[in-house]
């Protein structure tokens, strides 16, 4: 019979689970910085903090949203120049 202090074992994993956009550890993401003026900066503070969703998501969906308004054309351009950027 168990003792009661014994805690059964765990299979899940110690730490945080990683949290980039396809389960990649943002750790390992490339770094940018960049300066925005402060009204923006502060928005995007705001905005993180609202929608609990760190600084690089809003960012990267942002970005997302930004191309989809741009015509088939830009898109096309635009992924012919990352997959070149990508094939590097």
């Amino acid at each position: 019979m168990p003792t009661p202090f014994k805690h059964p074992i765990s299979s899940s994993k110690v730490g945080r689970p990683p949290a980039g956009d396809r389960g990649e550890r943002v750790k390992d993401y490339p770094q940018v910085s960049f300066r925005l003026p402060k009204p923006t900066r502060d928005k995007l503070v705001a905005l993180s903090l609202v929608t609990k969703q760190p600084q690089w998501r809003l960012i990267v969906e942002s970005v997302d949203c930004y191309l989809r308004k741009l015509s088939r054309n830009e898109r096309a351009q635009i992924a012919r120049l990352t997959r070149i950027r990508t094939n590097r």
